[in-house]
């Protein structure tokens, strides 16, 4: 075995495909079986008996006149669910198409240069006002004096000093 092999990590284990376990195999096959009859049977029933309907050399279970009617009233339940699901999915779709069109694809709404200097700027700011980031990143706790607090407007006090606001 090489050396990226024993390094994997097996994270999960089925013992249906593992060599031997032919009784769990069996049942579990046995029982993967009779669900799916579980399913498909009735289906089957249903689709003939409501196909007889209207062709009467189909062999059919049962005729029922309610059973047909329900049956109808069902398929009208569900088109009306698909064409609601169609038209909800439609919708959505041109609307957040309409909204990519308009925002995502525009040019960026910031200067990309500005960005650069902005950061720049602000970099330096901080390290004045609180000390040079590997101080700010490596104390245990930092006590801001209250002459420290920035004010509501101060960055963009800072950006207009600089000529480098976008939001003018």
């Amino acid at each position: 075995m090489s050396k990226k092999q024993e390094n994997k990590q097996q994270l999960y284990t089925d013992e249906y495909f593992e060599k031997g376990h032919w009784l769990l195999k069996i049942r579990q096959t046995l029982m993967s079986l009779i669900g799916w009859l579980a399913v498909i049977i009735p289906i089957v029933i249903t689709i003939t008996s409501f196909w007889a309907s209207f062709n009467p050399r189909v062999p059919h279970i049962w005729s029922y006149h309610e059973g047909i009617l329900e049956i109808k009233f069902i398929g009208i339940i569900l088109l009306f669910a698909f064409v609601m699901s169609g038209i909800f999915s439609i919708s959505m779709t041109i609307i957040q198409n309409r909204k990519r069109q308009r925002l995502v694809q525009q040019w960026p709404t910031f200067n990309p240069i500005n960005q650069k200097k902005r950061e720049n700027t602000i970099d330096t700011f901080i390290d004045k006002r609180f000390g040079n980031k590997e101080f700010r990143e490596n104390v245990r706790t930092y006590n801001v004096q209250p002459e420290q607090n920035l004010d509501t407007d101060e960055i963009h006090k800072l950006y207009d000093e600089y000529h480098i606001n976008d939001l003018d």
